[in-house]
């Protein structure tokens, strides 16, 4: 089992804040969890009794729509914390998790997370403030959707990757998305998404390889996203 107080990615999320002796009890209270591509962590519904703290990979959160059609409404990645706010409210998730590339976590228990959060303010305040994160990117997804056209969104959602996710050896995005996904993620049609990208493509913004996607002009791309 991994300990806590040798691990980095403690420092891209809350348990920063823990103290010493706080992050050994995390070491002794958590699981380490492996998910392949395609697993689902968890179901919208779903109660958890725990939160991931992500080491390595990528997952997806998702909605179903009344019809049917998944909305995927934001990414997790490596260093991460995952399912808190269900934790915390102790209401059901309201989302889908499902891996996009293996996943390595740790699991810590519910119990954990609260009572460090009764004993350590400094702890507390720190999930709060990734809660009202999590609500200020919710609040920029939905003013995004009303406000920019797809073809916006779309240069938006490219750039996002790059910023996120970063590149791969051969300089194509280090997450490689169906063209489903890519729709769902920018709220369009899959054939609307096919073809910007292949606008895109003609216009020397991106490269297409099969699903890999590489972003070629950066600045345009940026100017095209801002609505120029």
């Amino acid at each position: 089992m991994s300990n806590c107080e040798l691990c980095i990615l403690r420092e891209l999320n809350s348990i920063k804040s823990l103290s010493k002796e706080e992050i050994l009890n995390f070491s002794n209270h958590k699981d380490t969890i492996d998910f392949k591509k395609g697993d689902v962590l968890f179901s919208e519904g779903n109660i958890l009794n725990g939160v991931y703290c992500i080491k390595e990979g990528i997952c997806k959160m998702s909605r179903l729509s009344e019809n049917g059609k998944e909305q995927i409404v934001k990414f997790i990645k490596k260093g991460d914390m995952l399912g808190y706010r269900s934790v915390l409210s102790e209401e059901p998730v309201t989302l889908t998790a499902t891996v996009l590339k293996d996943l390595k976590t740790c699991y810590i228990s519910k119990n954990t997370v609260l009572e460090a959060m009764k004993t350590n303010p400094k702890f507390s305040m720190e999930m709060t403030k990734t809660v009202c994160h999590d609500l200020r990117d919710a609040n920029m997804i939905i003013t995004n959707m009303a406000q920019k056209h797809v073809k916006e969104r779309l240069a938006d959602t490219l750039i996002f990757l790059k910023d996120t996710f970063g590149i791969d050896a051969e300089g194509y995005l280090d997450i490689i998305l169906t063209r489903e996904e890519l729709s769902s993620v920018i709220g369009t049609a899959t054939e609307s998404a096919i073809r910007l990208l292949s606008e895109f493509k003609k216009k020397g913004l991106i490269e297409l390889r099969g699903k890999k996607i590489k972003i070629i002009d950066s600045p345009l791309l940026h100017n095209i996203s801002q609505g120029f």
